[in-house]
């Protein structure tokens, strides 16, 4: 274990780095060296200690802002065990949060703001941005807020909501439809969970339409949260069912990686049908 001030780099121990951050309660950042795929033997100390410690003690204790910095996501070349998206798992334990950055500003904002939170933070950082995202990130101390989504693109036509590295395609398909004169607003949620879900009714209420993105699989994902929220709360507003356009039902192949990620023209032709409907 090598430490530098709060920040601990560790073996690859997935269960023994939690029981370590969990018995210190520490407030430190824990640096994941592989991938989150492999964060799974930690998923008992994440949901049964780190997400209970607040409100088992009545808010007297808690593991002192624990946070994970875990990669995520498709890479180009990683195949079932490289690829994996988790975020739905950990979105549904009462007690954690869950954030995903598109990109290095939202990135060390949305950090130093899960840092300093007194809840737990799954961190996920999407692989595919490692080696391809650049920006003029402001060297001063400054955070974003937590459970605040943000309107990357204001539209009046339809609304495409997504996260981390489908910012970018639902971005790329909305130049596509802007082609034929259909305007979109893109919301880039940051924080799945909890979600900021007066943003996104505000939204579909102007747009009357829908389409929610992500590269995890379609089924009981985060995508159905949002669409079944939304539906509740925008029925009478709506023009046309909400739609998902995110990844298969299977485990991530690797030889079929470019079929199974929810492209930009797989976003831009449920675009087409949303309006049309």
């Amino acid at each position: 274990v090598c430490q530098i001030g709060r920040y601990f780099f560790f073996f690859q121990a997935e269960d023994g780095i939690r029981d370590f951050c969990l018995s210190r309660g520490l407030g430190d950042v824990y640096k994941r060296q592989v991938h989150g795929d492999y964060i799974y033997p930690a998923f008992d100390q994440l949901v049964n200690e780190a997400a209970k410690y607040r409100y088992r003690s009545g808010n007297q204790f808690s593991v002192g802002g624990l946070t994970v910095r875990a990669p995520y996501g498709a890479v180009g070349h990683g195949g079932h065990y490289h690829s994996q998206s988790p975020e739905a798992f950990f979105s549904h334990a009462p007690g954690l949060k869950v954030v995903i950055p598109r990109d290095c500003i939202q990135a060390k904002g949305l950090l130093l703001a899960s840092i300093r939170d007194k809840n737990p933070v799954i961190f996920l950082e999407p692989k595919a941005l490692y080696r391809n995202a650049e920006d003029e990130v402001p060297t001063e101390d400054y955070e974003l807020a937590l459970h605040k989504a943000e309107v990357v693109q204001e539209g009046k036509d339809i609304t495409l909501i997504g996260y981390g590295t489908q910012i970018r395609v639902l971005k790329e398909a909305a130049k596509e439809a802007e082609q034929d004169g259909i305007k979109c607003e893109i919301i880039d949620l940051q924080t799945i969970y909890p979600y900021d879900i007066e943003t996104l009714v505000e939204s579909v209420k102007k747009t009357g339409r829908c389409i929610v993105s992500h590269e995890a699989p379609v089924t009981m994902g985060v995508g159905a949260e949002i669409s079944a929220a939304l539906q509740e709360k925008c029925f009478l507003y709506l023009e046309a069912p909400i739609t998902r356009v995110c990844g298969y039902d299977t485990p991530f192949p690797l030889a079929h990686e470019l079929v199974y990620l929810p492209d930009k023209w797989k976003v831009y032709d449920a675009i087409q049908k949303t309006v049309n409907y």
